[in-house]
């Protein structure tokens, strides 16, 4: 059989790449901090010991979550972070059995396991001495679990060490937004937020004028590579004076420091810069935080754009249309995003701040909230290109001129829906081939009527959308939706006896998807 067992609200994101200068903005929400895995291995309730890989104590494995396989090729039920644990049913011959074992936990590497954990007994008495070289070989830490120690009292312990370390990140971000806010109060209020957020991180921050002018600065200061890279990756995000889009946020590493570089305020040229030895899960979210104050409280360097804002939003509340009020916008194009977070719900005011928090981090000042459908919109600049953003799924529309902003929030709802469906970070509108021929008031009729059988199933509807988005792959499709296999063939039965279509059938497929993605 094949199980899990999961911690609440697992991180999605994984760290950026220090080889890659540019990376996504930060989230609002702290991601789930993993269990370390010397913390599991110092219960001693568990008497658990590692055997093979890399030492705990000095690579700083953690496990994000715990899951039970015995399936000869776990992979596809893997989504990274895992502790898999085994009794090596599927070990049918533990002698002879290099290559297969070799082949075993190169899967589980691919698939980014975190760890393996091996039960003695019942079905082998000791490891496998070919699993402990395999381990040693691809540098997965392998545990040894002894009889006493059940499977379900692993993934009770991960859970609980996960548990306080989420509450104990919950409690620091908290503090530390409490601090920010109380700080943007002060009479001096950005010297006041940096100074608070250099203190939070444990590091350096820099505040940056539109011309690259150094305004304010916060922390001990580092080096002078490192002020000079900060500054550097600052230019990265600043899009005056440089062809094409900026990105809303840039990352390096230089000499053990962590860079970050974030666009503030409309993408109109202010940038932040912090350098700090050590991030944890939560630094994201307080930077995150001090990026909207500092956002707001430079905001009144732009405030041309703010009175064209005020008086679009009084002539339409005067009675004017939205294609009167349009023009306001300015005569170029503009992006629209629909995104959709971890951020709760049910708690306005950190939707509204996650939110605001991620129209820092895309540039943007035109935002709107829908907590009923826990959905924000954009709007962006035509020649700033949205990027992905951790915790977010975001949806983008093609660039369009203000008097066709309305198409545009149908493709970015399309987008949204697509990058849903296929459990990709961004997805951007493109309509080329045939969907470009056909027009959308016409296609939306034609995906109503085709589509009609299926009734108002968001079960059936959404398998299928899944479904066919990963080429009719069942373990994906059931990873992606979160149900069994099973799962997802009886409804893709159910979809086809309801539509009476072969849903093998090449042309069917490609109708179907069609109407899906305009429905």
């Amino acid at each position: 059989m094949d199980g899990s067992s999961t911690v609440p609200d697992p991180a999605a994101s994984s760290p950026a790449s220090p080889a890659s200068p540019v990376s996504p903005a930060s989230p609002i929400t702290p991601p789930t901090p993993p269990a370390p895995l010397t913390a599991l291995l110092a219960r001693e309730d568990l008497g658990l010991r590692q055997i093979a890989g890399p030492d705990a104590r000095e690579s700083g494995a953690a496990v994000q979550w715990v899951h039970t396989s015995e399936m000869a090729d776990p992979y596809p039920y893997l989504l990274g972070g895992e502790l898999l644990l085994t009794a090596g049913v599927h070990i049918t011959d533990p002698v002879g059995t290099g290559v297969y074992l070799d082949d075993y936990v190169a899967r589980i590497v691919e698939a980014g396991g975190a760890a393996l954990g091996f039960g003695v007994a019942p079905v082998h008495d000791t490891v496998p001495r070919a699993l402990v070289t395999a381990c040693d070989r691809y540098g997965l830490p392998l545990l040894e679990v002894p009889p006493r120690t059940t499977f379900s009292g692993v993934a009770r312990a991960v859970w609980q060490l996960v548990a306080e370390a989420r509450h104990a990140e919950l409690r620091r971000v908290t503090e530390a937004q409490q601090g920010l806010a109380t700080a943007a109060a002060r009479p001096d209020p950005v010297p006041a937020v940096l100074r608070q957020l250099a203190a939070r991180l444990g590091g350096w921050a820099v505040l940056y004028a539109p011309d690259g002018a150094v305004l304010h600065t916060a922390g001990t200061a580092p080096g002078t590579g490192v002020r000079q890279a900060v500054h550097d990756l600052s230019e990265v995000v600043r899009p005056a004076g440089r062809p094409g889009p900026a990105p809303a946020s840039a990352t390096d590493s230089v000499g053990g420091a962590r860079l970050t570089a974030y666009a503030l305020g409309g993408g109109q040229g202010f940038a932040l810069g912090v350098a700090a030895e050590q991030r944890e899960p939560g630094d994201h979210t307080i930077t995150g935080v001090a990026v909207v104050l500092l956002s707001l409280l430079t905001g009144k360097h732009q405030g041309a754009a703010d009175s064209v804002r005020s008086a679009a939003l009084v002539r339409l509340l005067l009675g004017s249309t939205a294609g009167d009020v349009a023009p306001l916008l300015g005569a170029g194009e503009w992006t629209v995003v629909h995104a959709r977070g971890d951020a709760a719900a049910n708690d306005p005011v950190a939707h509204s701040v996650a939110a605001s928090a991620l129209a820092a981090a895309l540039g943007s000042g035109l935002v709107d909230t829908d907590q009923d459908q826990d959905l924000v919109r954009l709007l962006l600049p035509g020649d700033r290109e949205p990027t992905g953003q951790p915790g977010w799924t975001l949806g983008a529309s093609a660039p369009a001129p203000s008097g066709e902003l309305p198409a545009a929030d149908a493709q970015a709802d399309r987008a949204l829906r697509r990058a849903e469906a296929t459990r990709a970070p961004l997805v951007r509108h493109r309509e080329t081939g045939i969907a470009a021929l056909v027009a959308p008031a016409e296609a939306a009729a034609h995906a109503r009527v085709l589509l009609a059988p299926l009734g108002e199933s968001a079960a059936l509807t959404e398998t299928l959308r899944t479904w066919l988005s990963l080429h009719g792959n069942w373990d994906r499709t059931a990873t992606a939706l979160g149900v069994h296999r099973n799962t997802v063939r009886q409804r893709i039965a159910r979809c086809g006896a309801l539509l009476n279509s072969d849903l093998d059938d090449a042309d069917v497929r490609m109708e179907l998807w069609f109407a899906l993605t305009r429905k």
